[in-house]
């Protein structure tokens, strides 16, 4: 019988695959990358509105702090912290202002590979970087000491799932109480990760994240998922194979959760600490981010998942697994009718801080 009062932490597991090797998710995130590009317009029309520089002078001093929160290995941050940096630099100028010097705090778990990251960052960067890590979901930075955060594809991973889901690995599909378990601990952790901005971020300082996103519904949303029911059921094959144990495959979730704007809105609103000054779905994203080739999206999802995988299970199975699945993706109907991955969305959201 399954313990539904139990649930499993995951400390520093969600960290990607690092290094730039071809399995790597610096070599494997071309969908994460689609989202940094699609909310490039957005980013700089909010920058240019929504950037109090009168305000924030004050605080600002000589130098302009942003933290990339989630910002994994690979190249994405890089250029998403370009695009934030270009968009400031142009509201100083348009105001007959020096651009103030720039400190960009890199920030993920602590078992991220940030020796990939550092060198790969630009020679000719126009600011200052360093790394911090640890969760997100407490304080990084001391009061009141950061002008803009931004956070892409990091906050639907959550730290804790639960430790029952019988036949399955995510919520899509499940029964109503494992989906209610997730959008708990989500509710959670953006309580956590508001009340840890709001004492870092200066009065009036901007929050900008991106996050994946399903369309508002009114109950078990089942329109993300597919591809880890196609992985589950590998999993599932692969016990009754006799390869891994029956009772490890229902003890393990993939700690992933769509939100939709109703929900969201809802959280944020309930904090209180920010104003929402925008929250958009992407609308350009698709045809950035459908990724149609099979093993290509295979590599997607082994890059983002395989250090849970490999933590639960062991190493042993992994490229077997992997193989699997790419070869269910491609016999699927997510595959073969690639409008049914259309609901795949992601979802822009602007905060600013309004603790004075």
């Amino acid at each position: 019988m399954e313990d539904k009062g139990k649930s499993i932490v995951l400390s520093n597991l969600n960290a990607m695959i690092g290094g730039d090797g071809p399995n790597s998710y610096a070599q494997n995130s071309v969908f994460q990358r689609g989202i940094i590009e699609s909310a490039k317009v957005i980013i700089n029309e909010e920058i240019t509105m929504k950037l109090d520089i009168q305000k924030l002078s004050s605080a600002i001093s000589d130098t302009f702090r942003i933290a990339d929160l989630g910002c994994s290995c690979g190249p994405n941050t890089i250029l998403a912290i370009q695009y934030i940096t270009e968009a400031i630099e142009s509201k100083f100028q348009s105001h007959g202002l020096t651009s103030p010097e720039f400190q960009v705090f890199f920030n993920d778990q602590v078992g991220n590979d940030f020796n990939s990251l550092f060198a790969s960052l630009p020679v000719d960067r126009k600011y200052y970087a360093a790394g911090v890590p640890g969760s997100f979901h407490g304080r990084l930075f001391p009061k009141a000491s950061l002008h803009f955060v931004y956070s892409s594809s990091a906050l639907h991973w959550l730290s804790k799932v639960p430790a029952w889901n019988k036949g399955r690995i995510h919520y899509t599909g499940a029964p109503k109480e494992v989906f209610e378990a997730y959008s708990d601990q989500f509710a959670k952790q953006v309580n956590s990760f508001l009340n840890a901005r709001v004492q870092e971020l200066v009065p009036g300082g901007l929050i900008a994240f991106v996050l994946p996103s399903v369309p508002d519904v009114s109950s078990h949303p089942e329109a993300i998922g597919s591809d880890f029911e196609i992985l589950g059921s590998c999993l599932v094959d692969m016990a009754k194979m006799g390869m891994v144990s029956e009772a490890k495959v229902d003890a393990f979730n993939i700690p992933f959760y769509s939100t939709c704007p109703k929900e969201l809105r809802r959280i944020i609103e309930g904090n209180g600490c920010f104003s929402i000054e925008r929250m958009e779905i992407l609308n350009n994203l698709e045809r950035r981010i459908v990724v149609r080739d099979p093993r290509q999206r295979m590599l997607f999802m082994r890059a983002t998942v395989e250090m849970l995988i490999e933590k639960h299970f062991g190493t042993e199975i992994i490229d077997q697994l992997f193989e699997m699945y790419s070869k269910k993706l491609s016999e699927s109907s997510l595959f073969l009718n690639p409008e049914n991955y259309q609901q795949s969305l992601a979802l822009f959201v602007l905060l600013k801080n309004k603790i004075q």
